[in-house]
């Protein structure tokens, strides 16, 4: 399976004006529809549509739709609908003239005083009288189903450079790691030295002293292993590159893998913080610096994975 961003933009129009015979007045109307799909990213499917009032009741279906397609995002559905008359004007037919003539003379016999239709008003009133509305609701399915299909393609392109650059920060914080295993036994090393350096300067200023030189190595062997315990962060690596795996093999398998990231990523940050904690010089230091830096990006990115 494909990684999908949550990121992603489509949109789709009638190939052309449409000509929609109205019977009823002789003339052709022409229609146009666009649909517009714009997705971002968002923890959980936030669908918004807008379109015109004639096209509200296809708001269900177009619900229904895209749950089907896509599982996270905010997603803006704007849906428009522009219609014009393709002929020139033509005179109401005469069964319409002379509906409108009978209302003209039964309104005149209570309100004497009204003013008669002028040419506008029966122009105007035949042709509301004969227009029809036109159902798009299937028309508009299908043109939409083709803007999810693109949107799907602009997701799955955009998680496919999500998902390189993932790859290319996990292989860096793996080079990290492990620079950092054999920093550990040299500082114990040198740790030891300075300690057995220490006591024999403690035993060469006291002149009164009863510990014995063996008893002094011993104490200073044992201050040296308490420090390499202190500062072991086999643990922190070994459990850094078990996320570092599952996080690569998750990218491998596609699928709505998000939230999982976001988990592991919490965990990479928790193991970066630790290994900082125990740095015991400049060097380690710098280790658990630039891996945050690399757990920073990868955080960021993955915010926009579905």
């Amino acid at each position: 399976m494909s990684v999908y961003s949550m990121t992603g933009y489509a949109s789709m129009q009638s190939s052309k004006a449409q000509a929609l015979p109205d019977t009823d007045s002789g003339r052709d109307t022409n229609s146009r529809l666009d649909v517009e799909i714009r997705s971002v990213n968002s923890r959980f499917l936030d669908l918004a549509f807008r379109l015109p009032d004639e096209l509200r009741q296809t708001e269900p279906a177009l619900r229904e739709l895209l749950t089907s397609k896509l599982k996270r995002g905010k997603v803006e559905v704007r849906i428009s609908l522009e219609t014009a008359s393709s002929a020139s004007l033509r005179p109401p037919s005469p069964t319409t003239l002379q509906r409108l003539g009978s209302l003209e003379d039964s309104i005149k016999s209570w309100l004497p005083h009204a003013a008669p239709l002028s040419v506008a008003d029966v122009l105007r009133l035949a042709t509301n009288e004969d227009k029809k509305p036109h159902d798009h609701s299937e028309e508009l399915l299908n043109l939409t189903r083709k803007a999810v299909k693109d949107l799907m393609s602009a997701r799955e392109r955009e998680g496919a450079r999500l998902a390189l650059m993932l790859l290319d920060r996990t292989a860096q914080l793996r080079t990290l790691a492990n620079s950092a295993v054999p920093m550990v036994p040299k500082l114990v090393e040198q740790q030891k030295l300075r300690f057995l350096e220490r006591w024999k300067d403690a035993l060469a200023l006291s002149s009164n002293t009863t510990v014995l030189p063996e008893i002094a190595q011993d104490r200073a062997l044992t201050e040296a292993t308490a420090f390499a315990i202190r500062i072991d962060v086999a643990e922190e690596i070994t459990r850094l590159a078990s996320h570092l795996d599952e996080i690569d093999r998750l990218l491998a398998s596609g699928g709505e893998l998000g939230k999982r990231l976001d988990f592991l990523i919490q965990e990479l940050h928790r193991e970066a913080n630790t290994l900082g904690s125990k740095s015991a010089s400049l060097e380690l230091t710098r280790v658990s610096v630039d891996m945050k830096v690399l757990i920073e990006q990868i955080r960021e990115q993955v915010q926009n994975i579905e």
